[in-house]
């Protein structure tokens, strides 16, 4: 997809979105570089159509794409083919609420950026849950 198709498909998609952070205030950018989001624009929004929910903007430590992989997810792996560049620590990603709560309870769900995670995320982590990950409080923060 080229850049002016994703931007025409966001503009096209702000009726699916609900661009508020989990503190209900505008959701902040996770990351671009490398673009993050289930659109590629840099946001962990809640869309209607993404199956997966990338709405968790984290900061990835080794532990967890350690985790992820060995649970079928290899994040690591340059993917060109489907402009997918690999992962590395520190990198921002917006990740599938589901993986982040599969991590969390294996003792290994890597630090949130809360201003940058869609406020859905409360629906099924607890906010008390998500601030104990707070990227700040690790001092992960750019």
């Amino acid at each position: 997809m080229s850049d002016h198709e994703a931007t025409e498909e966001s503009s096209q998609e702000s009726t699916d979105l609900r661009d508020r952070n989990v503190h209900g205030k505008p959701l902040q950018p996770c990351g671009r570089d490398p673009d993050t989001g289930y659109l590629r624009d840099g946001h962990c929004r809640s869309l209607r159509r993404d199956p997966g929910r990338h709405e968790v903007c984290a900061v990835l430590t080794q532990e967890f794409l350690e985790y992820s992989k060995s649970q079928g997810n290899d994040l690591t792996t340059p993917r060109p083919s489907l402009n997918f560049p690999g992962l590395n620590p520190g990198d921002r990603w917006c990740l599938c609420v589901p993986r982040w709560a599969e991590a969390h309870e294996a003792d290994c769900a890597p630090p949130v950026v809360l201003d940058a995670t869609s406020e859905d995320v409360t629906d099924d982590i607890s906010l008390s849950t998500l601030e104990s990950y707070a990227a700040e409080e690790w001092g992960d923060l750019p």
